[in-house]
C-alpha cells in the first residue's frame, strides 16, 4: 500500500473521530495502518542511505517527512480511540 493511500486512511479515521464516530474505529485497524507506515518509513530510510543521486534523495526525504507526519497522526489517533 502506498504512502498516499495510508495517509488517506489515517485522515479518514481522524475525520470519523472528530465527527463523533470513534466507537466504530477499531484500535486494531489503526495499529495495522501504523505498522504499515512504520515499515514504509524504514524502507524510505534504507532507500535514502543507498541512493547516490542527490535529487532522488531529496524526493525520498520529502516522502519520509510525510510518512513521519502521518505516523505522528496515527499515534495520536490510537491514543484517542483506546
Amino acid at each position: 500500500m502506498g504512502l498516499k493511500k495510508l495517509a488517506e486512511k489515517v485522515a479518514e479515521y481522524q475525520q470519523r473521530l472528530e465527527a463523533g464516530k470513534a466507537q466504530r474505529i477499531a484500535p486494531e485497524h489503526v495499529e495495522k495502518v501504523l505498522d504499515k507506515l512504520r515499515r514504509k518509513e524504514a524502507d524510505l530510510l534504507a532507500r535514502i542511505a543507498a541512493e547516490p543521486d542527490a535529487e532522488e534523495r531529496a524526493d525520498l526525504d520529502r516522502k519520509l517527512r510525510v510518512a513521519r507526519e502521518h505516523i505522528s497522526r496515527a499515534e495520536w489517533l490510537l491514543r484517542e480511540v483506546c
